[in-house]
């Protein structure tokens, strides 16, 4: 199993896709899939059966998963671009 250049609690810039641009914590990091979910990114909507929470079933939004060449970490980001403005 190949180790990721981010780990959980890690804050990062998504960096290509339809995401560009947004910043999030990591909540999970999935190796095997070389995907990582971001927090607030990548919004996706589940629609859930009935249940004792939800009596009439319901949509929940969740976030899905980025690919890890999408990501990097935000204090890398930020140098890079503090030394593009100097």
């Amino acid at each position: 199993m190949a180790t990721a250049h981010v780990k959980k609690g890690d804050e990062v810039v998504v960096i290509a896709g339809a995401e560009k641009g947004k910043r999030g914590r990591i909540i999970e990091v999935l190796t095997t899939k070389n995907r990582a979910i971001v927090e607030g990114t990548h919004l996706i909507k589940k629609h859930t059966r009935k249940s004792q929470q939800h009596p009439n079933g319901a949509i929940v939004e969740k976030e899905g998963s980025v690919h890890l060449s999408n990501l990097v970490r935000a204090d890398k980001f930020d140098a890079k671009a503090g030394k593009a403005a100097a």
